[in-house]
């Protein structure tokens, strides 16, 4: 992330957001009392979070295929397990709070663009064995750990599809038919998430939840979600900064909310 195009961003973002005390919307105060500043530690979190710690302390150097924007931390496609794993995955209390989004709004079939190790799929697939998460990774030097924590964790409902975006979302929607939560977290570029999101609209509904990685990353980025939230099918959208988040119930007219976390 471009340090000083982020903390310009950052700072705007404080100036703007809402604490839950001056959001008029029942729907957006109900999810700022029992999912965003729901403070449980539920039962899969001290495993996943362990895992991570060995990922963040393992000096073995993969070499990885980025078919994105990269990493902007790391230009060498050699890199070490250790930076990978502190620089690609959702920082642990995001990666929680997309948990209770799933437990919340009990969605059951979960897409996720970008596996990385598998920490954060870890968390998608945590609330309820029954669950069906599909993963999308390029890498397979990158997948291939991931299975390995995946094994570890004992994550048995966790589909791991290698290859690129482009040859395996349609596939893969079209096996799912239906995506009740969508994490998009990978490429960073404008046009291709643009791509990724128009081609999963067919495979939402109202109460789908769509939510976008990174969303200040780059002047690009941040394009994509400017032009992803005006999109017309999305009534609620709600920038927590790392993160933005996408609803498309019917019965709303169409917000816009920054919120503190």
């Amino acid at each position: 992330m471009n340090k000083l195009f982020a903390t310009k961003d950052f700072l705007f973002y404080l100036i703007k957001a809402k604490s839950k005390y001056y959001v008029h919307s029942p729907f957006v105060f109900e999810f700022v009392n029992e999912v965003l500043n729901d403070t449980r530690s539920f039962y899969s979190y001290e495993e996943i979070e362990s895992t991570r710690k060995l990922l963040s302390k393992d000096d073995s150097i993969i070499e990885v295929e980025d078919f994105g924007a990269g990493s902007q931390h790391e230009k060498k496609n050699k890199r070490t397990i250790s930076f990978i794993a502190k620089t690609s995955s959702a920082p642990k209390k995001y990666a929680q709070l997309l948990f209770r989004i799933i437990e919340h709004y009990k969605c059951e079939n979960i897409l996720e663009l970008g596996t990385s190790f598998g920490v954060t799929t870890s968390y998608l697939s945590a609330s309820n064995p029954n669950k069906n998460v599909f993963t999308i990774e390029g890498s397979k030097v990158i997948a291939d750990e991931a299975r390995k924590n995946f094994n570890q964790l004992n994550r048995i409902n966790i589909n791991l599809i290698l290859g690129t975006f482009e040859e395996k979302l349609l596939p893969t929607l079209n096996e799912i038919k239906q995506v009740d939560f969508l994490y998009l977290d990978g490429n960073h570029r404008l046009k291709p998430t643009l791509e990724y999101f128009n081609t999963s609209l067919p495979f939402l509904d109202e109460n789908s939840i769509v939510v976008l990685d990174d969303i200040y990353w780059s002047s690009e980025m941040k394009q994509a979600w400017t032009e992803i939230k005006m999109h017309p099918s999305v009534t609620l959208s709600i920038d927590l900064f790392r993160m933005g988040l996408l609803f498309f119930r019917k019965d709303r007219h169409k917000e816009h909310f920054r919120l503190y976390f």
